[in-house]
């Protein structure tokens, strides 16, 4: 069974009312000495979620402006006291305290970025409903990060190199512990195929003069796409993209025309 989204799914949002949101909570956020980020974040949320119309249906953020503000401490006081034990350890002229303040501050940025990830994840699921059914993010913290460690090493070691495949274990990791209802989701790309899409992309826009950059962004939308698979009741359901590279390139011309000449208003 194979779905176009296209026939199915239309989003309904205006771009005035986009823009004045934008604009009051821009006013709010200075206001606030930036304080009012959560809450501004919360509430284009919750316009562009319901905006999006699935199936006759709109989607649903359920997420509170308090709860990001939480997390939003969490993370400034775990960044504080990061730099506070680094700045210690410089100020200490002590060259062994120094080397381990240093490693200390880069290994704990490290693990920081698979727990934001995974707690986005879960979180911005658990939030998120159509028709009263909310969507989950199952996966465990302590796989997602030795996946993501082994994974960045490698591509590190490789300068590089394997990038392609650390992206792919990450989608096939993180959509196969999504679910929505009954429906179960899995992503089967592999990680040679990106590696392929990458490289053509980059020597033939090179080669183009940036002209095959429109192709490579469609090349990767449908990468993206085809390969991730809805399981409901044994049934397998594919999803196909139908973006062109004639659309990718009307999009990004109109847009940053648009943008020049609004000078900035238009983003």
């Amino acid at each position: 069974m194979e779905i176009q989204f296209k026939k199915l799914m239309k989003f309904n949002g205006d771009h005035a009312k986009l823009v004045g949101l934008r604009i009051l909570n821009n006013i709010l956020k200075v206001v606030t000495l930036g304080l009012y980020y959560p809450w501004a974040r919360v509430s284009v949320l919750q316009y562009m979620y319901g905006e999006s119309e699935f199936m006759g249906s709109r989607f649903v953020f359920h997420g509170t402006g308090k709860e990001l503000f939480k997390g939003f401490i969490k993370a400034v006081a775990i960044f504080i006291v990061l730099y506070a034990i680094l700045m210690y350890c410089i100020l200490s002229k002590q060259t062994a305290l120094l080397i381990g303040g240093i490693a200390f501050f880069y290994v704990a940025i490290l693990l920081i970025v698979p727990l934001a990830i995974h707690s986005s994840y879960r979180y911005r699921l658990s939030r998120s409903s159509w028709r009263s059914i909310h969507f989950g993010y199952r996966g465990i913290l302590g796989e997602f990060v030795k996946i993501y460690l082994i994974e960045g090493f490698l591509t590190l070691i490789t300068f590089g190199i394997y990038g392609s495949w650390f992206q792919v274990s990450m989608k096939k990791y993180i959509y196969g512990h999504i679910r929505f209802g009954n429906i179960e989701f899995k992503f089967t790309g592999q990680g040679l195929d990106l590696f392929v899409i990458r490289l053509k992309g980059l020597f033939f826009s090179i080669f183009t003069l940036g002209i095959y950059l429109f192709w490579y962004m469609k090349n990767l939308v449908e990468f993206e796409v085809s390969n991730i698979k809805m399981i409901q009741d044994g049934k397998e359901i594919n999803i196909r993209s139908t973006l062109s590279a004639g659309k990718i390139f009307e999009m990004i011309f109109v847009n940053y025309l648009i943008i020049i000449f609004t000078f900035g208003i238009g983003t």
